[in-house]
């Protein structure tokens, strides 16, 4: 029984130390402003996500829509991510925001991942009328994230200042 317990403190310990090792990931600050296209009907969803080299989801950055039962409607994101693992969502915003209307976040972007490879996808659904898995999507390197991106769907254009 002793020699449990010592194991379980000295376990306990090493776990401890090792965590207070961990780098935090450094991210990048960048304001997002999206700009919406003049459509009618209810507000968008829209999810940014990180994707790698392969084209794989690697992150969800932010998800415009608190109703989760829409997020369905995001259906690439929803097979690969959000109905597969149910990921606690920190990047959620308040309500949708409707044709023509716009809407600022700001988007933590992994240093690590600037001008390696790695892509921002913007999807977009509406209630009832399309959805676009890539609505806007640019690989991230330092131009990109500096320039105006226009979408192809209800997104009309996309707006990064880093912070």
């Amino acid at each position: 029984m002793k020699n449990k317990i010592k194991k379980i403190i000295v376990l306990s310990v090493v776990l401890c130390s090792t965590v207070g090792f961990l780098q935090p990931t450094e991210t990048v600050n960048y304001k997002c402003m999206i700009q919406l296209t003049n459509y009618s009907g209810e507000g968008a969803y829209i999810v940014v996500s990180l994707l790698n080299a392969d084209g794989e989801y690697e992150d969800t950055l932010y998800v415009q829509g608190d109703d989760n039962e829409w997020y369905r409607d995001i259906e690439d994101w929803w097979k690969n991510v959000y109905g597969i693992r149910r990921p606690e969502l920190d990047a959620v915003t308040g309500a949708t925001v409707s044709g023509g209307e716009r809407s600022t976040t700001v988007l933590k972007i992994p240093l690590a991942k600037i001008n390696k490879g790695y892509s921002i996808r913007f999807e977009s659904a509406v209630e009832d009328q399309e959805y676009y898995t890539s609505d806007l999507e640019f690989e991230v390197t330092t131009e990109n994230l500096k320039a105006k991106k226009e979408g192809n769907g209800f997104i009309r254009y996309v707006r990064m200042i880093a912070q």
